[in-house]
């Protein structure tokens, strides 16, 4: 039987100045940016661990913390397009920086709740702090790397938040078990230290991240002069023939493709967090674990779910084909969730492996699709009015699962809940237009030293790594 050959998929082979400098955009702001995640994500997501010592001392019911952990999501909301704007308007630099310091600083505070007033405002300062983060360095890949490496990079960074849900459970677990020393509980202990890790951090951002390709002084000129042109070049063609005038922010919500949008993310969040936030809840059923055993347990899911991350990065990046890979890993996190009601909490950690599996990777691979809509005009705005609305996501999920343990004394509904947002997230994602790299037929030259393949199958990647088709720069 003879092999059926694979689609043509158009390649762009970069200048080697270009392949040089996205090797070293991948050694070091893709690993800064990876860190910082990691530290962003730990802080946000340690209450979960926190939650039985908290509610006992503060005197918080399961529906109060649910509230409080959900809270968070309302002031990203309503603080992060504003937090964008300023960060197109101070940079990068000393946007990032500032964010980093000022959720250090909160999240250290966290460590002095002692009523339930407390606890809300400081987890919704938490969200003023933090918000901008994620859309400011989605935007800083889409200024800085080809439409071709950037599903990796994203992947890559958002694979920071599985890695912080790996290691913030041993590492709460180890700090909760402080309880008593010097007179303070586990968990302020817990949010002191992790809190204050953000902070130094802060300052080793400034040192080293740059706001443009410009300022990179570990870039040399002609490396910048071809990473500008080709970027460029490509907004150019994502312009195409869209009307030249500054896009506005507001009639974004006008476009069906930008709602589409809002509501799959936010479908993607509540499942993600109320798996997050209650994880180590449902760990704690099966019994008989102390703080630091539990805390292992629910890094099993999440080393899971790194290895789906960066994988499905790649597989996305090679086919270019995004749509199919999303609804699949939805698919996927709606049958683990599903799984999870009817079995024992032993194998239910096993169903949930699967659901951190499917639900884990379709954020960074949804968000190489608007990346690919939205042109430059756009592109910051867009981002972060996707991500605000769509992390409400984060509020609706804790809320909702501490409502239902509440009134039901169990997680199984909640779960139920889960499965049905996951499939209709999946059945969504089909509406979306187009599905590879971009979303429509791009055939003009970009750059006079790009080589193109002519394409053979419309809707597929319009460009593929330089080398092999699929493969990476060597040392990106």
């Amino acid at each position: 039987m003879s092999a059926v050959p694979p689609a043509q998929v158009p390649v762009i082979e970069h200048p080697p100045a270009v392949q040089s400098a996205i090797r070293k955009i991948f050694r070091r702001v893709v690993p800064l940016f990876f860190v910082m995640f990691v530290a962003n994500y730990m802080d946000r997501v340690n209450l979960g661990f926190a939650q039985d010592q908290l509610r006992a001392d503060v005197g918080l019911s399961a529906a109060a913390f649910g509230l409080g952990a959900g809270i968070f999501f309302i002031a990203y909301a309503i603080f992060e397009v504003p937090s964008n704007m300023m960060m197109e308007r101070f940079g990068a630099k000393i946007w990032l920086t500032r964010i980093m310091i000022t959720w250090g600083i909160v999240a250290t505070a966290m460590a002095f709740v002692s009523s339930a007033e407390m606890f809300y405002a400081l987890r919704f300062l938490l969200g003023v702090a933090e918000a901008g983060f994620f859309p400011a360095v989605i935007y800083y890949f889409s200024r800085w790397l080809p439409d071709s490496h950037r599903g990796r990079a994203t992947s890559i960074f958002l694979m920071g938040s599985g890695t912080a849900t790996v290691i913030v459970g041993p590492i709460s677990g180890a700090l909760l078990e402080m309880h008593g020393l010097w007179g303070h509980s586990g968990w302020q202990w817990m949010f002191f230290i992790e809190g204050l890790f953000s902070v130094v951090l802060g300052f080793v951002v400034y040192r080293f991240l740059d706001s443009g390709i410009e300022q990179a002084t570990w870039l040399t000129d002609e490396e910048k002069r071809g990473l500008v042109v080709v970027i460029d070049a490509e907004q150019e063609e994502r312009a195409g023939d869209r009307a030249p005038a500054q896009v506005s922010r507001w009639k974004l919500l006008a476009d069906p493709q930008m709602l589409l949008f809002l509501w799959i993310y936010f479908a993607i969040n509540v499942a993600l967090y109320a798996v997050t936030f209650w994880l180590p809840s449902i760990v704690d059923d099966i019994g008989g674990l102390s703080e630091f055993q539990v805390g292992l347990l629910t890094a099993v899911p999440w080393l899971c779910a790194i290895v789906a991350v960066y994988v499905s990065g790649r597989i996305s990046d090679r086919i270019g084909k995004r749509r199919p890979i999303l609804v699949t890993l939805l698919v996927i996190g709606g049958c683990g969730t599903l799984l999870a009601v009817f079995v024992s909490p032993w194998v239910g950690l096993g169903a949930l492996c699967i659901a951190a599996i499917g639900f884990k990777p379709a954020s960074p691979i949804f968000w190489t699709i608007p990346q690919s809509y939205l042109d430059a005009r756009a592109a910051a705005p867009g981002i972060a009015l996707v991500n605000s609305i769509g992390n409400l996501g984060g509020f609706v999920a804790p809320t909702a699962f501490g409502l239902i343990e509440d009134a039901t004394g169990s997680t199984k509904g909640g779960l139920v809940g889960l499965t049905v947002v996951g499939f209709l997230a999946a059945l969504s994602v089909l509406l979306v237009r187009g599905g590879g790299r971009n979303d429509r037929i791009r055939t003009k030259s970009v750059t006079a030293p790009v080589a193109t393949v002519p394409e053979a199958n419309p809707g597929t990647a319009r460009t593929v790594d330089s080398g092999p088709a699929g493969t990476a720069p060597a040392g990106a």
